[in-house]
């Protein structure tokens, strides 16, 4: 087992790389059968739809596994509700591996105004790439399903199963790692709004395939 900034990183030796991921976020506690490790006082939003709420400013959430370690192409969907007066800058998810190289993070970007654009990045020590279209906006306070598909050659994110971008990069699997959630792992860019649901596939899933709003 390899420490990681307070956490316990289990190997993932016994994991059945075929299958998919799926994280209900409505727990403070755990989330994926594993213990989680809360930063701040995050929020549970009770009801028949439930979800975990971050303040922006120091609300996390860490887990001491990568679940996206070994896949050779993946697909991750979060269900998130980004709230209007959110910092500028804001990592909700980040995942990274044991040795601190290779990571994968989805992001957002929020204008004054209320309105947010997607930023995707994968990066190893084969290269690195960051996907975002600031002209792809869109309003915060409401539910959204946003992707990063990686397809072994080639990665693009997307917002309700719509494409916002692509582009060709070389990223070998990952090793198994951590997660945070609401928070870059270094903790900056801090989260606010809620997220509800997270997914991860074993494959490029197309966008047909994609969770959307009401589906």
């Amino acid at each position: 087992m390899l420490p990681i900034r307070g956490l316990t990183i289990e190997p993932d030796d016994k994991r059945d790389l075929s299958r998919s991921v799926v994280w209900a976020i409505d727990s403070i506690a755990s989330i994926g059968g594993a213990k989680a490790t809360a930063l701040g006082s995050p929020s549970l939003r009770e009801g028949s739809d439930k979800a975990v709420c971050f303040n922006g400013v120091d609300d996390a959430i860490l887990l001491p596994m990568n679940p996206i370690a070994g896949w050779s192409q993946f697909t991750i969907q979060v269900r998130i509700k980004p709230a209007a007066d959110g910092p500028p800058e804001q990592r909700f998810l980040h995942l990274q591996d044991s040795g601190g190289t290779a990571r994968a993070l989805l992001e957002l970007r929020m204008d004054k105004a209320g309105r947010w654009y997607l930023d995707g990045f994968l990066a190893s020590a084969s290269g690195k790439l960051a996907l975002v279209d600031p002209e792809k906006k869109h309003p915060a306070g409401e539910w959204y399903w946003v992707a990063l598909v990686f397809d072994g050659a080639k990665m693009s994110i997307l917002v309700n199963s719509e494409k916002e971008k692509e582009a060709g990069l070389e990223f070998p699997p990952m090793l198994p790692g951590e997660t945070s959630i609401g928070v870059r792992l270094n903790r900056v860019s801090w989260f606010k709004g809620c997220i509800a649901e997270i997914r991860f596939d074993p494959t490029a899933l197309a966008a047909d395939a994609l969770q959307r709003p009401g589906g």
